[in-house]
């Protein structure tokens, strides 16, 4: 993935943020034979399908789990080569909580990991694209009939076409920082500011030694707690694992109230409500692992029917895609919402 620059002016698009919705777009418009080169600030694809190595044992520490009702996009989720497809995952479920996508569960619904982890699905999606990672984009400005993206570090992109796939939040602050006056831009504010409704989550990934009393579980929804929204069996999904590992999610309210406190005394509540849930065993972890998610998931009932287009003078053009602009949240929402936006860009890139 090249992480060389510059990039000005760019010829095709520059999407920014190398989640499931900005890759499915970028995908999607490579396929027609559009250069196109994505941003992210990250050190790896995916957004919030993230995987880490623990001592050679992947833990999915973000999205748990892949799940759908569209052919499509399960068809997707099936031909990641090389994966080990763990169909129907998660199948053992604890509590009537209310999951982060209760869809999820729903009739018609499929569900399903990798034992390699879930980045090996945006890995997918990403090969043979032009990623380029560790790049933040501070502001962007209307350069003419171009974009022009301030980049951390001093550095500068153009293109006439970009998008936008971020949290709504980092997307708004970005238009934010637009001029004002233009009519079409100024409608996109707005609808950004309803739907800008991103949940927080702190969330502690706890390896225990392998012969620790695992869960009969693979996911607790805990219906009488009002700190934890869901614990994660990870191990489960793992061959031969060397640790039993949970990913202790924490309600979003709590996430909150919380955020600003030590990582430590975070981390010591949402391990004491665990084990006061699930066993004494499960406060003493041999080790533990943190993931503060700013930006976790967006609140259901807020998503608007598809992405946004706007376009300014010279046939400037700014796309806005990510989850919340299709149906239901989630990777597959994001996935459906990336692609529409590609349809509609590669009418205007032709034109």
């Amino acid at each position: 993935m090249n992480t060389v620059f510059p990039l000005d002016p760019h010829p095709g698009v520059l999407v920014v943020g190398a989640g499931v919705a900005g890759l499915a777009c970028a995908r999607d418009l490579a396929h027609k034979g559009i250069p196109v080169t994505l941003l992210d600030r990250g050190r790896g694809v995916g957004g919030r399908c993230a995987t880490r190595r623990i001592e050679g044992q992947p833990v999915d520490h973000g999205v748990a789990f892949l799940h759908g009702s569209d052919p499509a996009f399960l068809d997707a989720v099936r031909s990641v080569p090389g994966a080990t497809i763990l169909d129907g995952w998660p199948s053992r479920i604890e509590g009537t909580g209310t999951p982060c996508q209760p869809d999820a569960f729903a009739p018609g619904e499929r569900r399903a990991a990798y034992a390699e982890g879930v980045t090996a699905f945006p890995k997918m999606m990403a090969a043979g694209l032009d990623v380029r990672l560790v790049t933040t984009v501070l502001a962007m400005h209307p350069d003419g009939a171009l974009w022009r993206l301030d980049l951390a570090g001093g550095g500068t992109a153009r293109a006439r076409f970009v998008v936008l796939a971020l949290a709504t939040e980092e997307t708004l602050a970005l238009v934010d920082g637009l001029p004002p006056g233009d009519l079409e831009l100024e409608g996109a504010r707005h609808l950004l500011r309803m739907v800008a409704s991103s949940v927080p989550c702190l969330t502690v990934i706890a390896g225990y030694p392998a012969d620790a009393p695992a869960p009969a579980w693979d996911v607790a929804f805990p219906e009488t707690s009002m700190i934890l929204k869901d614990v994660v069996h990870d191990s489960a999904k793992r061959p031969d694992p060397k640790w039993t590992v949970l990913v202790i999610q924490a309600a979003a309210r709590w996430s909150r109230q919380h955020a600003g406190e030590p990582v430590d005394a975070w981390t010591q509540g949402l391990l004491a409500e665990t084990a006061r849930l699930f066993g004494e065993w499960a406060a003493h972890p041999t080790w533990t692992q943190v993931r503060h998610w700013q930006f976790g998931r967006t609140e259901s009932g807020n998503e608007l029917a598809g992405p946004l287009v706007v376009e300014g003078a010279g046939g400037r053009t700014l796309g806005i895609t990510g989850e919340v602009f299709a149906e239901g949240g989630g990777v597959e929402a994001a996935w459906t919402s990336g692609r529409l936006l590609a349809v509609r860009l590669a009418e205007r890139t032709k034109g």
